[in-house]
């Protein structure tokens, strides 16, 4: 397994991160336990969480999956031997993750009733790096490649950082990092940081995958220069890039046969593209998926690839592309696929 640094912390972590949104809800406690098992003893020492799941959202799963890996740790008593990452929600118009049953907000009293509870159900005293799942203020998020401006008010993100800042004097969180983040935004949390003396973000986790390479434009320079490295997620298009969905499949307890929640990756051009890396895997003999993965897994602006798993087979195949020898002549293959269908999945 390769480690690198975190942003310009002392810390490293696995290339790989092992993704958790599915406990609670498509994996049982047992299931998650097994998955961090297996991970850890195959060299990933980073986990990726948050306050929000399990997914598909909901107020019955919010704050599972937190717990699930809170009781690995009482069992296990390793808790040092993991990075442990975590989010807190954007402006969320649903009421039921704050004990005041107002809407979400990324300001003091929330971030602080929301790294409280997330450290309960960890069973932890701290966690290794808090992310800012999606902006406060309002803006197109997903499915749209430009910036779509939109009125409306927000927490600004001093105001955010503060409260942040002080959560990191307190020993409750070591490390801020920012998630679903625009340019704009990110050199925003940076010029916050250097005025202020506020804790600097040391990561941006935003979408990336063969169908939506977005962060490669703006994104990727700051992750460069000022050593905010990417934590990709999705990296299989939330299964697509398996094609195990080509041609109109529905594989028996997918995603999208259980929930119908994968609309991001159902764009126009989407399955021809799909079919075009498929095919360029197969043609190969390269399993799809891990053509996939170790394409994130190899840019040099990553810091770690976070996928996800239900099964233990799918686990293990993931770790595996690690391994995968991805040539020139693939890369090539793969550029010139992403010219024809560029982007068709933001």
């Amino acid at each position: 397994m390769e480690y690198r640094q975190l942003g310009r912390t002392d810390i490293n972590v696995s290339a790989l991160c092992l993704g958790t949104m599915t406990w609670g809800q498509q994996n049982t406690e047992r299931q998650g336990h097994e998955q961090m098992d297996y991970a850890l003893a195959h060299g990933i020492n980073f986990f990726d969480t948050a306050e929000l799941y399990a997914i598909p959202p909901k107020a019955e799963t919010y704050g599972r999956t937190e717990e699930i890996i809170g009781t690995w740790f009482a069992e296990r008593k390793n808790r040092d031997k993991i990075i442990l990452a975590t989010k807190v929600v954007g402006a969320s118009d649903n009421t039921w993750f704050r004990n005041s049953g107002e809407k979400a907000v990324l300001n003091a009293d929330n971030i602080n009733e929301a790294v409280d509870k997330s450290l309960r159900r960890l069973q932890t005293d701290y966690i290794d790096l808090y992310q800012v799942h999606w902006p406060d203020r309002p803006m197109q998020l997903f499915k749209e490649l430009s910036y779509v401006h939109k009125q409306g008010e927000a927490c600004s993100i001093n105001e955010t950082l503060s409260a942040l800042a002080d959560l990191v004097k307190a020993g409750k969180i070591r490390h801020v990092g920012i998630s679903n983040e625009t340019p704009w935004g990110t050199m925003s949390y940076l010029r916050e940081s250097e005025i202020n003396n506020f804790p600097r973000v040391q990561s941006i986790q935003n979408s990336y995958n063969l169908l939506n390479r977005s962060f490669e434009t703006g994104l990727s320079e700051i992750a460069h220069r000022e050593d905010v490295g990417l934590l990709a997620y999705s990296p299989l298009g939330q299964g697509v890039l398996t094609g195990k969905y080509l041609n109109g499949s529905l594989p028996k307890g997918s995603r999208k046969e259980l929930f119908n929640r994968i609309d991001r990756y159902e764009t126009p051009n989407a399955e021809t593209a799909i079919a075009a890396y498929v095919k360029l895997a197969r043609d190969h003999n390269i399993d799809p998926a891990q053509l996939a993965l170790q394409f994130v897994t190899t840019r040099p602006f990553l810091t770690s690839n976070i996928f996800g798993a239900t099964t233990m087979a799918q686990l293990k195949n993931n770790i595996d592309s690690q391994n995968l020898d991805l040539t020139p002549e693939l890369q090539q293959a793969i550029e010139d696929i992403h010219l024809i269908y560029s982007n068709p999945c933001p």
